[in-house]
């Protein structure tokens, strides 16, 4: 089984903490389109006789392009491969972008999955985030896309200048009172060239604490779960059977392929592990689709047993003992190590297996570093 994702790169404007790749102009999307189909039918090798299990829309704002684009690409990608009988076919959409009529047109063109950049439902923080939607835009059009699609994810941002515990609680009970199958709960990156970094760097603004940012994720997972929802991932909490089907292949490290710029893709192919790199430059890959790749790497095995643990510990499916013991060198200590998270509460072990805690979420990459290098 193969999943795919699509990086579509446009958006109206940067919101003012991203630092993904994107462009604020929508001139070129036709020819995007045309260099999109050039470079799939390029890569029809790795797609004939495969199964599509999952496609994820992403970018930039999917939801922005004419909705024909979408569907012609999905025709097309048919054409080259096999789709899952319940293939899950999911997109980003940014709410403004959302009257009726648009769902009703992407819910035609096969999309089965709705992934709104809600970031929140209070309009103090919607300002803060440079968003373009109002706060009862958030609760419309999430109200609306759950009775079209089988699925509908809610992204949240918590961490907000600004932000307290009593607005982020605020915040989930408005998400949880619409009752999407799926809930993504970031908290806030300042990322170095955003302008949100800026603003804060200068004292502009100021975000929560540490403590305070620790304390509105341990409410995430307790008001999440007494709902009903599996924290699957990190960040990522569903009802059954809703998680996301690209992103667990991801972090499952299964093959995926990836179109457009800035796209990655993980191709497993004999004994050989592969990541690659899309160039992200809208420019060069409309100039030459044929050549998007600007990465390539093979994994040694001291890089596949280290994406492996880091990997593993975000989901809830437990990180095997002997497997960690077998890959790294640090003999007695590990034994060391674990018996030292389990004290404070940060893992705890079910037979062979290791799994993080609600607290223990919090320092999984610092849990990972010390499993892998003491």
């Amino acid at each position: 089984m193969l999943t795919l994702y699509l990086h579509i790169p446009f958006c109206k404007a940067r919101c003012s903490y991203c630092d993904f790749y994107l462009v604020t102009s929508k001139v070129h999307i036709g020819a995007f389109f045309s260099a999109l189909s050039l470079e799939t039918r390029l890569r029809s090798p790795d797609l004939k006789g495969k199964t599509i299990g999952a496609i994820h829309f992403g970018g930039g704002t999917p939801s922005l392009v004419p909705v024909h684009y979408i569907a012609e690409w999905l025709d097309e990608l048919a054409a080259m491969c096999n789709f899952a009988p319940d293939i899950e076919i999911a997109l980003e959409a940014n709410p403004e972008d959302l009257c009726c009529s648009a769902m009703d047109d992407l819910r035609a063109a096969g999309i089965t999955r709705l992934s709104l950049g809600v970031q929140s439902f209070m309009p103090d923080k919607l300002r803060v985030l440079g968003r373009a939607h109002s706060a009862p835009e958030s609760q419309e059009v999430t109200a609306s896309a759950l009775q079209l699609f089988e699925s509908v994810s809610v992204d949240l941002i918590c961490g907000v200048p600004g932000e307290d515990l009593s607005l982020w609680k605020a915040d989930l009970q408005a998400a949880l009172a619409l009752r999407p199958q799926h809930i993504s709960v970031y908290m806030l990156s300042l990322e170095p060239r955003t302008q949100l970094f800026r603003h804060v760097s200068k004292g502009l603004l100021t975000v929560p604490d540490d403590g305070v940012q620790a304390s509105m994720y341990e409410e995430a997972l307790c008001a999440l779960e007494a709902q009903g929802y599996n924290h699957y991932e990190v960040s990522n909490f569903c009802m059954p059977d809703h998680h996301s089907r690209y992103n667990l292949a991801s972090w499952k490290r299964e093959p995926y392929l990836g179109f457009g710029p800035a796209a990655h893709s993980f191709l497993v192919s004999e004994e050989k592990e592969i990541r690659t790199a899309n160039v992200s430059s809208l420019k060069r890959y409309i100039d030459s689709p044929g050549e998007a790749v600007a990465f390539r790497e093979e994994l040694s095995a001291e890089e596949r047993f280290t994406e492996q643990v880091f990997l593993t510990l975000r989901i809830n499916s437990g990180l095997d003992v002997e497997f960690l013991r077998k890959g790294n060198k640090l003999g007695h200590r590990l034994s060391q190590i674990i018996e030292q998270f389990k004290e404070r509460g940060w893992i705890e072990q079910q037979e062979s297996r290791l799994y993080l805690t609600g607290k223990g979420y919090l320092f999984a990459d610092l849990i990972a570093g010390d499993f892998i290098f003491g």
